[in-house]
Order: C-alpha cells, then sequence, then structure tokens
C-alpha cells in the first residue's frame, strides 16, 4: 500500500462503506475507520426498507422519491439473499388526516375544504399510482385494492376496516448491507479499521494527515491520504468542528427513529402501513419469524448521537398508534425489544423533524486550495449507492485516471444468485447441511447467501460446527465473523451480524463475548 491512499474515509455506516466501496473498484487507494463495530450507531437501526419514501410526495420530494424508488430493484438484483420484495397492506381510514401542513395539503384544503384536512381515498390511490411508476417498476408488482372484509390481511385488524391498497417495497437488512459492503471493498483492498477512532487529521496542501486511536488498546498510529471524507453521520458536525478544526455554518438536524419489536401480531408475510389520526405513519412488519417490528418515531435528539434510547413515551405511542388498527391490542409485556438510532439530517431549517428533508448534501471543503475534505449530511439506506457514485463525482477534479460508475447490479458477497433463485438455494444448503433445522437453514440462506456452503464445508454433523452458543450458533460461524466481518464483540455477532439475541438467553450472549475475548 502507498505511503499516501487516495482517499480516507471517517464513519463505517452506509454511507461510509459505500463511498470506499465505489472508490477502490475505481482503483483507488481507499482507507477506512470506524471508532465502534461497523454499522454501530444509525445504519443498524433503521426500519430496514428500500423504500421510495410514500409520504415524502406529500412534501412533493419527487425526485428524492425518485431516485429512491429506481434503487429498490437495482440493490434488490445485487443482494437477494439479504434484501426481497414485500408487499404493504394500508388500509383506508376515513379520518386520517395530513400531518399538519404539507404542499400537498395545502392545495387539497384550497381547492375542496370540505376535506377538513383528511387525507380522502383518491388521494391515497393517485400517490400509490406515482408510486408505481415515477421508478420504472420492472420486477416488483403493481399497487391493487384490497377488500379487507374478505383478504386474509384483514383477519387481524378491526372489523371498520373494510378497504385498502396493497403496494410493493423491499426489506433490507441493514446491518448486514453495512458489512457486506466493507467485505466487498476490503477484497477489492481497502483498508477497514474498526474501533478505530480518527482523533484529529492535520491538513496540508496535497494530502492529511489523519491520527488513529485503537479504542480498545489506547494505541495511536497515523495514515496520510489526498482526500479526507467525512462520512460520521450523527457525528458528522463534530468531525468537522472538533476533529478536523474547520470552521462552517453547515450542520446537522438529529432525529431519533425508534422502534418497538413484539410478539407475532399476524399470520401471513405482508407488512402494513397505517396512517394516525396525527397525520404521522407506521410500519408493521413481520420480523424474524416470529416477531413483528413495529416503527417508527421522528422525535427531535438533543442528546449525544450515541446516547439514541427508545422512551417509554416513545413507545406507548407506537402501541397506541399500532392499536387503533388491529384487533388485539399489544400490552407493554409484550415488547421483546426496543432499538433507537438517531438519523443526521441536513439542517434545512424546516419547522418539523418529520418536514426535514431526508435527501443527502456532500459539501466539498477546498480552503485555499488545500487537501480536499467531502463532509456527507443526511441520506437514506435506499440511496446509499447513488451517494457514492455522486460523492466521486463531487472529487472528480481530485482524481484522475479511473474508471466510470460501475457499482450498479454488481453482486455483493453472497449475492451471486437470481433474486428468484432463493428457494433453490436453501435447498442446496439445506442437502448439504441436513442437521441443521430449516429456521437455521432459512437464517442462513438470507444472512450469507452463497457463502453460507462456505461456513459450512466440511462439516458433516451438527458436532463438528463446534461448540453450540445458543439457537444454533455455533463456533464454526463465530470464528467466520470473526476472520471475514471484523466482529469482535458478542454483541457484534448477536445484535448486528445476526439478530440471535432475540432468541438466546443473556447468560449465553456473556458466555459468547468471554468465549470470542479469548480467541
Amino acid at each position: 500500500m502507498s505511503d499516501i491512499l487516495d482517499l480516507w474515509v471517517i464513519g463505517g455506516g452506509i454511507n461510509g462503506v459505500g463511498i470506499a466501496r465505489d472508490a477502490v473498484g475505481r482503483d483507488l487507494t481507499v482507507g477506512l475507520c470506524e471508532q465502534g463495530d461497523l454499522a454501530g450507531a444509525t445504519s443498524s437501526a433503521s426500519t430496514k426498507l428500500f423504500h421510495g419514501g410514500l409520504r415524502y410526495l406529500e412534501y412533493l420530494e419527487v425526485d428524492l422519491v425518485r431516485k429512491a424508488l429506481i434503487e429498490r430493484e437495482t440493490l434488490l438484483t445485487a443482494m437477494p439473499h439479504i434484501s426481497w420484495p414485500m408487499r404493504f397492506v394500508l388500509p383506508f381510514h376515513p379520518d386520517m388526516r395530513f400531518e399538519g401542513e404539507t404542499p400537498v395539503s395545502r392545495i387539497v384544503s384550497r381547492l375542496m375544504p370540505w376535506t377538513k384536512g383528511r387525507r380522502p381515498s383518491w388521494l391515497i390511490r393517485l400517490g400509490l399510482f406515482f408510486y408505481d411508476h415515477l421508478g420504472g417498476r420492472k420486477v416488483l408488482p403493481a399497487t391493487k385494492t384490497l377488500d379487507l372484509r374478505t383478504d386474509p390481511a384483514g383477519v387481524a385488524l378491526e372489523n371498520k376496516f373494510e378497504k385498502g391498497f396493497e403496494y410493493s417495497d423491499c426489506w433490507v437488512e441493514d446491518s448486514r448491507l453495512v458489512v457486506l459492503n466493507a467485505r466487498d471493498a476490503a477484497s477489492r483492498g481497502a483498508e477497514i479499521l474498526v474501533r478505530t477512532k480518527c482523533v484529529g487529521a492535520d491538513r496540508h496542501d496535497d494530502h492529511w494527515v489523519i491520527h488513529l486511536e485503537d479504542v480498545r488498546s489506547g494505541a495511536r498510529y497515523q495514515r496520510r491520504a489526498r482526500i479526507l471524507v467525512n462520512a460520521g453521520g450523527p457525528w458528522v458536525e463534530d468531525i468537522v468542528r472538533n476533529t478536523v478544526n474547520i470552521e462552517s455554518r453547515e450542520g446537522v438536524r438529529l432525529v431519533r427513529g425508534s422502534h418497538i419489536v413484539v410478539k407475532k401480531m399476524f399470520d401471513h408475510d405482508r407488512a402494513y402501513f397505517l396512517q394516525g389520526e396525527d397525520g404521522r405513519i407506521m410500519f408493521a412488519i413481520p420480523y424474524q419469524e416470529d416477531f413483528t417490528l413495529i416503527g417508527t418515531t421522528d422525535q427531535d435528539h438533543t442528546a449525544g448521537p450515541g446516547t439514541a434510547e427508545c422512551t417509554l413515551e416513545e413507545a406507548d405511542y407506537m402501541r397506541n398508534f399500532v392499536n387503533a388498527y388491529f384487533e388485539a391490542d399489544i400490552q407493554p409485556e409484550d415488547i421483546v425489544w426496543t432499538y433507537s438510532g438517531v438519523r443526521p439530517l441536513y439542517d434545512d431549517g424546516a419547522k418539523s423533524a418529520t418536514a426535514a428533508t431526508r435527501d443527502y448534501v456532500l459539501s466539498l471543503d477546498t480552503a485555499q486550495q488545500q487537501a480536499p475534505l467531502l463532509n456527507v449530511f443526511g441520506g437514506k439506506i435506499t440511496t446509499y449507492r447513488k451517494l457514492a457514485e455522486s460523492a466521486l463525482a463531487k472529487l472528480e477534479d481530485h482524481i484522475s485516471g479511473k474508471r466510470s460508475n460501475w457499482t450498479a447490479g454488481v453482486a455483493l458477497p453472497g449475492g451471486d444468485f437470481p433474486v428468484d433463485g432463493v428457494a433453490a438455494l436453501t435447498q442446496r444448503v439445506a442437502d448439504a447441511a441436513p442437521y441443521l433445522t430449516a429456521k437455521t437453514v432459512r437464517r442462513f440462506v438470507r444472512a450469507y447467501g452463497t457463502d453460507a456452503l462456505n461456513i459450512l464445508q466440511g462439516a458433516s454433523s451438527f458436532a463438528d460446527l463446534g461448540r453450540d452458543f445458543g439457537a444454533e450458533l455455533t463456533e464454526r460461524e463465530v470464528l467466520w465473523l470473526m476472520q471475514n466481518e471484523w466482529a469482535q464483540r458478542a454483541e457484534d455477532v448477536v445484535w448486528r451480524r445476526s439478530k440471535l439475541g432475540l432468541r438466546i438467553t443473556a447468560e449465553q450472549i456473556t458466555a459468547l463475548d468471554d468465549w470470542m475475548l479469548d480467541c
């Protein structure tokens, strides 16, 4: 590796690893540091959807929605193991209102004052028509109208809901998306450093000196790079002001999104898109086979970026929201897990957290013709790949002789099989490892894709996989995660590389952590 790299990225969330992967694929020399684990903050705390953002149409963010809709199918073909199509049921409620004033609500109120701030059925259907056609949909099925009195999706709902709509979006395992981008970047030559904090950066005319600290050992060392990319997510403003010591008027609006996971609420594989009386929306999504994921909230977050927790008030709000739709009420004791993340939205001066733009802003600083600094503000998980392309385009005057955009449709590790090939791959894994339960086989395919066969290679019995830490999580799998996916602690394995923390006990997690520390 050259003494001076072309590009150094601060931040191991989805935007950081996406930029690193794109850059190294253009034959640039690239390094990345992350102060915690990959996807350790916002990028593992999403609602886990590749979606256009249906409600953003009410704010007339048409270009943002269009870009995200186009990306859904591009991403789906590159990662059919961790992303898959999902149908969403939107029950129609005649009393549902707009959330305050939006451009669309103002138009409707002016032209049709008798609606009195409500979302009429025809407007929802029109919005879904645009949602179907803005992004050039090819793989995903179109919207249709449902009779909830006869459709299975209506069984779990209160009887008052008779009509609904069903549309398409995609599910994605967000933290695995981050790790797989990092793996692909590393396989192409990028240096990926986890639990490594950038504690300072000195700017020179033609390069940066980046000061790094190993969070676990305290050891300090340096890297040098011609370009510095600040993809610190919720920490992006702090990095600008306190790490690279640059004065800037640009900043982020920290918005907390919380979720609850509850016992399984319905017996089908479709999700629900629910409208609240306050104009907000909420998702109820099948999760990890035995649970339902509910979220999200939009609350301005004034505490530190790493302190996000789902408050009791937020949990109650989500329960009451969903209980207004479903026949069986969720009780506090039905909540098995909560999580919360901080979205680093670009501070555009919007009145409310919900109205703040979800689009990304890339700010290039080349003060006094010194080494470039690119700051990444905002963004959606769905548009991370396009953000990376835009970042490299922003830097094109500072890099030369490199090939053009290349990531569209290029498979992530384990994703080298057709979108409709999950069943066939599942059967291959089941045949190769008949000693695994069907649930574990499905988990392996959805986590590792074709790499599942590599992990299990040579084992002829469950005992060959070594110690079982619980829920068929074995030494073989954990070692593979440590050697190939930068996992260092139990939480990396059971909450980010998987969600097995929902299935194993605290004692088992502690035993796993002790074992990993001894390795």
